[in-house]
């Protein structure tokens, strides 16, 4: 098992595609993000690592990735998110539906932050300041700390008590011929958070 680290704005890996290939390297889970992540793909698709059967594994690739890199460059390629476009599920397939009505183009619904993670987290917040009754903060945080929606892309989701953290399903793809193909359902999957004690942060200007 190797590893190595780049400065966020490296997009030179000659030398470390090199050594993937000269090492035999079967896997690589890659977290490089953009600028470096097109150029890194480039090369590892230029030196015949998908060819020999190499495998990339990315957990933030969702489907506007393929709208980033050429497809057969990460063919094969595995990720993990709460929400594809394949799933068969009746909710996700209608918001789906409503959103590509609303927004035709090239700006797809997709998993995380962007799209459903926002949605779950409004919907979220509504189902709180339900419960609370009120918009006032403590009591919207109090709430928040169990609160639960019952449908959403992907499914239901949970908040786990005293974690400030979303137990929700999870799926795992694999891209191929420029989409993504879910092959394992992982179903609801439970944050685990640990909590340090006695850590700090410190100011590092």
């Amino acid at each position: 098992v190797g590893e190595e680290y780049f400065p966020l704005d490296t997009v030179d890996f000659r030398r470390t595609v090199q050594q993937i290939m000269a090492s035999g390297t079967d896997v690589i889970f890659n977290t490089i993000v953009p600028p470096g992540l097109t150029p890194f793909l480039e090369e590892l698709h230029k030196a015949g690592f998908g060819k020999r059967g190499g495998r990339i594994v990315c957990t933030y690739f969702d489907e506007n990735f393929f709208n980033l890199v050429p497809s057969e460059q990460i063919e094969g390629l595995y990720s993990c998110l709460d929400y594809y476009q394949e799933q068969d599920e009746p909710f996700g397939r209608a918001l789906l539906r409503r959103y590509s009505e609303r927004f035709p183009g090239g700006a797809t619904l997709t998993a995380g932050s962007g799209c459903t993670g926002h949605y779950r987290a409004i919907k979220m917040w509504e189902a709180a300041v339900k419960e609370a009754g009120s918009v006032e903060r403590d009591a919207v945080i109090q709430a928040l700390d169990h609160v639960r929606i019952g449908e959403g892309p992907g499914g239901p989701a949970e908040m786990v008590p005293g974690q400030h953290h979303v137990r929700m399903n999870m799926d795992i793809p694999q891209a191929q011929s420029g989409r993504f193909r879910i092959v394992k359902n992982l179903g609801p999957i439970d944050p685990d958070e640990q909590v340090l004690s006695g850590f700090q942060f410190r100011n590092a200007g």
